[in-house]
């Protein structure tokens, strides 16, 4: 697995492509939705470069992930749980308490990997995916421990 480190918009093109292929055409993100993401108050993300990304941003004292991105290639070995490690610790640094993130009902593979990461339902928005599916709102607490 490659290593994990953080990444910012001058790599909103990489992350881009790698978007592209974790997901469907209807539910990428381009280079300037992205740069937008990292522009906000509070945004950060991580990356493997070219095999995966997390954007995420915290904000008085809760956290959301934004886009959690896997190359279908680099699947199944580790990488997702390492992201959303690097997500929790850099929520923890910029002093949130909890975690959300939103998951297609019907992604089932992520949403054993959330389940195994410790969060929880907590939500769901109907018809909330250009599919039709709903997402989940999942969320579990922060410890400060985790920002080591």
């Amino acid at each position: 697995m490659k290593p994990v480190r953080p990444v910012g918009s001058e790599s909103a093109a990489e992350l881009a492509a790698l978007h592209a292929l974790a997901f469907s055409p209807a539910e990428t993100w381009g280079p300037d939705a992205i740069r937008l993401m990292l522009a906000m108050p509070g945004a950060f993300g991580a990356w493997a470069p070219g095999a995966g990304f997390v954007l995420a941003r915290a904000a008085a004292g809760e956290a959301e992930v934004l886009t959690l991105a896997v190359a279908p290639l680099a699947r199944r070995q580790g990488l997702g749980a390492a992201l959303v490690g690097a997500a929790v610790a850099g929520a923890v640094l910029r002093g949130a308490t909890v975690m959300f993130l939103e998951v297609s009902a019907e992604n089932r593979p992520a949403g054993g990997l959330y389940a195994r990461l410790g969060f929880a339902e907590v939500g769901r928005r109907r018809c909330y995916y250009a599919d039709g599916s709903d997402a989940l709102v999942l969320s579990r607490p922060l410890s400060v421990a985790e920002g080591a």
